[in-house]
This record gives structure tokens, C-alpha cells and sequence, in this order.
């Protein structure tokens, strides 16, 4: 991974720490949230048989996790092939 100049790697680890954040946040909201905050309104909700709360809780916060890895290596994928840093 080679940047032609500071500003752009300064430019390019912002953004990655910026999705990384925004990412994190949004974890945090449907484990925290979710799970834990919302839970008692969520519980009036059925879900496949279960309390919505309660499948947050248990397997909701969890499936969020994986797709957002899938989100951060997708946005990660273009934020390479704008700074010209791609591994392809």
C-alpha cells in the first residue's frame, strides 16, 4: 500500500476511522439499545414465536455484527480503490 503524499494517507485513515466508528455506533445501538434499553417496548412485538426484545438480546445484536462486517469490507474495498491503495 503505497500513498503518493501525507494528505491523502492522513485523508484515507480518517475515512476508515470514521466507518469504523459510524459502524460501532450502530452495533452499539441495537445490542445496547435494543437489547437492553428498548427492551421492555420491544417485548410486545412477537418475532418468529419469541419477544422481540428478547431475540435482540439473544441472536439480534449478534446478526447485526456479521453484517456489518460485510458492510465495513465492502466500504473498505471502495475506500482502497479511491485512494488508489487496492490490493488488485
Amino acid at each position: 500500500m503505497a500513498f503518493e503524499s501525507e494528505e491523502q494517507k492522513t485523508a484515507y485513515w480518517r475515512r476508515n476511522i470514521q466507518l469504523m466508528l459510524t459502524l460501532l455506533a450502530v452495533w452499539f445501538g441495537v445490542s445496547f439499545g435494543c437489547g437492553i434499553l428498548l427492551v421492555d417496548v420491544l417485548n410486545q412485538i412477537p418475532f418468529f414465536g419469541f419477544k422481540l426484545g428478547f431475540w435482540f438480546a439473544q441472536q439480534g445484536a449478534i446478526y447485526v455484527f456479521v453484517a456489518l462486517i460485510f458492510v465495513y469490507v465492502v466500504k473498505m474495498n471502495q475506500l482502497d480503490k479511491e485512494f488508489n491503495v487496492s490490493e488488485e
